[in-house]
């Protein structure tokens, strides 16, 4: 069938890309779903860091590739093999497949899985291949999303089944920033009363880390972020206190959960050095390969701190997003909040300079109901 969707022509163009324009909208082929695969309209979709690692060259994929990994839609066609979904279901498609059989799905959510990471490297789907091509040329997937378009063709173990009372938007974050910001929070760093939670960074991620840690029972949150407008945000969402990173360190305020969620080196120092002695900091953020650290090794035995790589918030979907949909029912998770604007799909380059200059929490593509 024929779709429109975001291709990625290049990586590594420069700043502004409004004006160097790196992802183009156009016209492409979107082949049927094979069996363990369902076609999904479109119906949300998120802008994410993830989203700019590619363009910005910080994750280098294959391209030409059809972006977009934070998605929701409405299932419209089912594989031969897929029989617990039909068609008319709403979905959140989330960006990690798991295959449920190799050894990192044994873990509970702690590894990624290790055929869906080697599909996602390779811009292709769980079950092998492609299904996306342009004037005859493959295009490749991505995460095995490639969410910004009409429609797209994904593995069943990449989606999860919501009811229709979630709207589109929130379902979309929730497969994402919230999955891996309240993810890392409730699955990693696991919180007791009367701790404090200390959240670094306060993009889409840190941000769904914060709401999450507002939403918990008897903890004190604390928000940090480099922009004035994003600390009165998390003030205004429930935060406690907030400080800029200078500000937390002058201070020598500590916390005894501590979220990275900036995705810059000197971010994680600092949050190593904001958690208190005993606690954990659980880095989510996504710095360049070439990003180092220096990191006092007599600090964490001395103090008997933790530190904990996350990656999707160390989450099951399945098991994760029905809890996160419960907290957004009971109103203790208030989603709707983390979505800054919503955006045509033609304005993506323009919103990815608004991510990249850091004044954006979580822009959203609507797409048209008979898209």
């Amino acid at each position: 069938m024929r779709i429109t969707g975001a291709v990625l022509e290049e990586i590594g163009r420069p700043r502004p890309y409004a004006e160097s324009r790196p992802i183009t909208v156009s016209h492409l082929e979107l082949a049927g779903p094979g069996d363990t695969e369902l076609l999904v309209r479109v119906q949300a979709a998120g802008v994410c860091h993830s989203d700019l690692s590619v363009v910005d060259g910080n994750r280098v994929r294959p391209v030409p590739m059809l972006l977009g990994h934070e998605a929701s839609g409405v299932v419209q066609e089912v594989g031969a093999a897929v029989t617990d979904i039909r068609s008319g279901q709403r979905v959140i498609m989330t960006f990690l497949p798991r295959c449920g059989e190799c050894a990192p799905c044994q873990t509970g959510g702690r590894v990624p899985c290790a055929p869906g990471s080697v599909a996602n490297n390779a811009g292709e789907l769980l079950a092998g291949g492609g299904r996306l091509s342009r004037g005859g040329e493959e295009v490749k997937h991505h995460l095995g999303v490639s969410g910004f378009a009409t429609h797209c063709v994904v593995d069943r173990r990449s989606v999860v089944v919501v009811d229709d009372d979630v709207p589109p938007e929130v379902a979309a974050v929730l497969g994402c920033a919230v999955l891996t910001g309240g993810g890392a929070l409730v699955n990693a760093a696991r919180p007791q009363p009367g701790q404090t939670v200390a959240v670094v960074g306060l993009g889409g991620v840190g941000m769904a880390a914060l709401i999450t840690a507002v939403g918990l029972e008897g903890c004190t949150v604390i928000g940090v972020d480099a922009l004035s407008d994003k600390l009165d945000t998390a003030t205004r969402l429930g935060a406690d206190r907030v400080f800029t990173l200078a500000e937390l360190t002058e201070a020598g305020t500590r916390a005894d959960v501590v979220i990275e969620a900036a995705g810059s080196a000197r971010a994680f120092e600092a949050a190593v050095a904001a958690t208190a002695p005993g606690g954990v900091t659980v880095t989510v953020g996504l710095p360049s390969p070439e990003a180092r650290s220096s990191i006092s090794p007599l600090g964490l035995v001395a103090e008997g701190r933790t530190i904990i790589g996350s990656y999707l918030g160390s989450a099951v979907p399945e098991r994760d997003i029905p809890v996160f949909v419960d907290l957004w029912r009971r109103g203790r998770l208030p989603v709707e909040e983390l979505i800054s604007s919503v955006i045509e799909l033609e304005d993506l380059n323009s919103a990815l300079d608004t991510l990249a200059d850091g004044k954006a929490v979580r822009q959203v593509i609507r797409f048209p109901a008979d898209g």
